[in-house]
């Protein structure tokens, strides 16, 4: 293969990199909540054959279920609409994610403050909740309290699909 042309893979595949859109979902112990919106989200992205546009992944504010697989209720709840999290096990939030995300997404407000912390401050606006990109901003709830895995899902399926409106749209 001549060198131009090895030299121009090289740069599309770096284009395409560069083009695509990095997500990270954030609540309190990754296990629940943000498992959830990523892959709710990464079945949509793959169903409108978008995947090679996004990089999504989730952690936790804390420590208290790092390594730990994804709960059970969300696990099933997932599984049952066809969505497999096989090999998902819970990490930490870090300061590198900052500046390797374009969307930092919590939760709920208390995600927010606690990602804030661990990220030192927000100064490019890329912390925010997942339901802030639908009409009707809220938190979602933790199912680990409530019980109501299905209520969770709802709220993040309105706000996955929102999400994915809006970064499709800004491209």
């Amino acid at each position: 293969m001549p060198q131009n042309t090895r030299k121009a893979r090289n740069i599309n595949t770096f284009k395409r990199f560069q083009d695509m859109t990095k997500i990270l979902f954030v609540c309190h112990g990754n296990i629940c909540r943000s498992p959830m919106a990523e892959f709710v989200l990464k079945d949509m992205v793959k169903k409108a054959n978008l995947t090679d546009r996004y990089e999504i992944a989730s952690a936790a504010t804390s420590t208290e279920e790092i390594g730990n697989p994804v709960h059970h209720g969300t696990r099933n709840l997932l599984r049952r609409q066809g969505i497999s999290t096989e090999g998902k096990y819970a990490r930490q939030m870090t300061r590198r994610d900052y500046d390797k995300y374009d969307y930092l997404i919590g939760m709920d407000q208390w995600n927010i403050r606690n990602m804030t912390r661990i990220c030192g401050g927000d100064p490019d606006h890329k912390i925010c909740r997942l339901l802030d990109f639908t009409d009707c901003p809220a938190d979602i709830a933790d199912p680990w309290y409530t019980g109501d895995f299905d209520t969770t899902y709802a709220d993040v399926v309105r706000g996955c699909q929102a999400l994915l409106y809006e970064t499709e749209r800004s491209r």
